[in-house]
């Protein structure tokens, strides 16, 4: 398995993700409210793809431990809350639009984000993560934070995560096919960031299926 290389191709994704973002901040600077200390991005709900999980475990284990303890113990506090959350979506899973709205509105912390609201994985934090604050496109569906002074009266150009997605279903297939997992499905699951600090890379590339999230 070439960890290095497909870690190589993950950040090609993520150096993408930055040139839309200062490109963008370039072209509109008045609409982007990014600052320092601003965590609304930190407390939206997303997963990971298992390349991303891998990329953040492997840089998390770097970190001194300390820093590592915290943010572990932030991380159990994510998980009751996504399970409290995984209750309150089964019972509208008959019901997509309420599905969204409580998955939009959801806020959990993120268990990098630590006592002084900075990410201590800042360097290789998630590619959702560096271009929040930009308008993004998500299935098929404009987005953006609602901090922004982007005002839906004007168009402006939309990133699109969807296309990155699929990059990231790529690379994951390639983790897998790597390390001799013929189960390439797992290519699509998520998982959460407080799973992938907790979890050695060699059971994120083997658990059961029924143990990760399927991508929405």
């Amino acid at each position: 398995m070439n960890l290095p290389q497909l870690f190589r191709s993950y950040e090609l994704l993520a150096n993408r993700a930055d040139e839309a973002f200062l490109k963008m901040e370039n072209e509109h600077p008045a609409c982007i409210k990014c600052e320092l200390y601003c965590s609304d991005c930190c407390h939206a709900v997303f997963g990971l793809f298992l390349i991303e999980a891998a990329y953040i475990r492997h840089h998390f284990s770097k970190l001194d431990n300390q820093v590592r303890r915290k943010a572990l113990l932030r991380g159990d506090e994510a998980d009751r809350d996504l399970r409290r959350l995984e209750q309150k979506l089964r019972r509208y899973k008959d019901d997509p639009r309420m599905s969204t709205v409580i998955m939009a509105k959801e806020r959990i912390r993120c268990p990098l984000l630590d006592e002084t609201q900075q990410c201590v994985l800042y360097p290789h934090r998630p590619v959702t993560c560096h271009v929040y604050g930009i308008p993004t496109a998500i299935q098929g569906k404009a987005r953006v934070c609602g901090k922004t002074a982007f005002k839906g009266e004007k168009s402006y150009p939309l990133f699109d995560l969807d296309s990155v997605h699929r990059d990231l279903f790529a690379l994951s297939k390639e983790l897998l096919e790597g390390a001799g997992n013929k189960d390439l499905d797992r290519a699509s699951f998520l998982i959460s960031v407080s799973k992938a600090i907790n979890t050695p890379l060699e059971d994120l590339l083997n658990e059961t299926l029924e143990e990760s999230g399927r991508n929405r």
